[in-house]
């Protein structure tokens, strides 16, 4: 019997004989008090206490029409794989690395925490590299809670989700605020009413 083995029977004969913890239930972390009743309202007023920015479309052609005037004179645009072709802006498409701008399509955002809920099937490095990134966010996908919105994914789970709440920000050096150290410096969700 090798050493690893050893170590594993070890293990399994502890764990035979310990009772099973109980299910800890239901998360009951900080909330804000109290809970946004308007979902959008909520998401809009905590992401951009966050440092984001929320700017409202009423369809996909207006906001394919904001995207590409945000687009103008850059170099490219790295375009997350959930992107629908209806909200593709047509800018040059460019390696996540080399693009100037990412565009993403969220899954969900949340009123209480003022999150995106980014799927990782739409490309960790579009939605972390390029200096600027844009997210698409249906109004109908706005929940009030964390819990509400992983509940309505539960059906189509990706392997990860990432949360996103603003741009990335650090003070860990001197105590000075700046932002871009870990992603992207500017996070603007892109909110389409209709």
């Amino acid at each position: 019997m090798s050493a690893r083995e050893r170590i594993l029977a070890r293990v399994r004969d502890a764990l035979a004989h310990r009772p099973p913890a109980p299910h800890p239930g239901a998360f009951e972390g900080w909330r804000p008090t109290p809970l946004p009743d308007d979902a959008v309202a909520g998401f809009v007023e905590t992401f951009t206490r966050a440092g984001g920015e929320v700017h409202r479309v009423p369809d996909a052609g207006a906001a394919r029409v904001w995207i590409r005037e945000l687009g103008w004179g850059l170099n490219g645009a790295a375009v997350g794989a959930t992107v629908p072709a209806d909200l593709n802006p047509g800018l040059p498409v460019t390696p996540p690395e080399e693009a100037s701008l990412g565009i993403s399509m969220a899954r969900a955002a949340v009123g209480e925490t003022g999150s995106l809920v980014l799927d990782a099937r739409d490309g960790r490095r579009t939605q972390l590299l390029p200096p600027v990134h844009v997210v698409f966010v249906r109004k109908s996908t706005v929940h009030r809670t964390l819990v509400e919105a992983l509940s309505a994914l539960r059906p189509d789970l990706p392997s990860a989700l990432g949360l996103h709440s603003g741009p990335s920000k650090s003070a860990d050096i001197g105590q000075v605020l700046v932002k871009g150290v870990h992603g992207p410096g500017r996070v603007v969700a892109l909110l389409l009413e209709g």
